[in-house]
């Protein structure tokens, strides 16, 4: 959309400002301005796209406000007031469906007892590090206290239940000595325990093929 000044010069005019966020085939259209611009510039990328031979899924391509919030790449990002003051800020946390996702993904390691803990605590903490990676730079720390919490209920009735509804004192005493799940030497992995760091990265000083010439044409 050109320099800073080209595009406070658009403003004055009444006219709309986009960046474009891509990944592979995903991509979110930022827009400041009105709907009818945002709506404008979606037939825009209809033409953009026609050509090459793809088209925008109807079911997943929607104009909404940043209040309202929408789901990227398993994120949810939407505006909302700040904790504490009357300062609004855009947000970027696990989406609900990411969230049901990985609790569905823990339900069915611990669903039946054909393997021994020795042999799930390794698939489990796989699957749990690699969902907290891919999140830690969101507003996380909450989703993850909230899934370690799951994780652990899901691991300690799925040992009772292995061992003939085992008493919660004996589950304690053999399989938590230290406070902690473990067999064999290797520990229930605690998502609490991945750091989050916030991360931001300037869109326009990311290359992009999409240049002005490339829209107008």
């Amino acid at each position: 959309m050109g320099t800073e000044n080209e595009r406070r010069k658009r403003r004055r005019h009444g006219l709309g400002n986009w960046r474009i966020i891509r990944y592979a085939d995903d991509f979110v259209v930022m827009v400041s301005g009105t709907r009818e611009h945002a709506e404008a510039l979606r037939d825009t990328v209809q033409a953009v796209l026609a050509p090459i031979g793809l088209r925008l899924s109807e079911a997943k391509t929607r104009v909404v406000h940043l209040d309202e919030g929408f789901d990227f790449l398993g994120f949810r990002i939407q505006r909302r007031h700040k904790r504490g003051t009357d300062e609004r800020v855009v947000y970027t946390y696990p989406s609900k469906r990411s969230f049901e996702r990985i609790k569905e993904k823990v339900r069915a390691l611990t669903h039946g007892s054909h393997l021994t803990l020795q042999k799930l605590l390794p698939l489990l903490n796989a699957v749990v590090r690699g969902w907290c990676n891919y999140f830690r730079h969101g507003v996380s720390k909450q989703v993850f206290s909230a899934l370690g919490v799951f994780v652990w209920r899901r691991v300690a009735h799925w040992i009772r239940k292995k061992h003939g509804g085992l008493s919660w004192k004996t589950l304690f005493k053999r399989y938590m000595p230290d406070g902690h799940i473990a067999a064999d030497g290797v520990r229930l992995f605690e998502a609490r325990s991945v750091p989050v760091t916030r991360y931001q990265f300037r869109g326009h000083r990311i290359p992009t093929p999409w240049t002005e010439q490339t829209l107008t044409n």
